[in-house]
């Protein structure tokens, strides 16, 4: 998983995050869905980028809080679609 520093604390910042794969901004392929898990190491909360065979292409750690409140916004997309 990514680093700690990385982790994700704020709806606004998921939204970020998920505008900029959208867009591209991690040069990733085959992107085919974005989703939000729990680590079964650890129980840890994370937004997944999964291409279309379901594998992992990047994460990034999430707050319990995000996890909770961010599901409508990972499910349906963001509102925005500009940085």
């Amino acid at each position: 998983m990514n680093n700690d520093a990385d982790i994700i604390t704020n709806l606004e910042d998921l939204e970020t995050f998920l505008i900029s794969i959208e867009n591209g901004g991690f040069g990733l392929t085959n992107v085919a869905g974005i989703a939000l898990a729990t680590s079964n190491k650890d129980g840890r909360r994370f937004v997944a980028v999964l291409d279309d065979k379901h594998q992992l292409l990047l994460s990034r750690w999430v707050t319990e809080e995000v996890f909770q409140t961010g599901q409508d916004l990972v499910r349906n997309g963001p509102s925005r679609t500009t940085h």
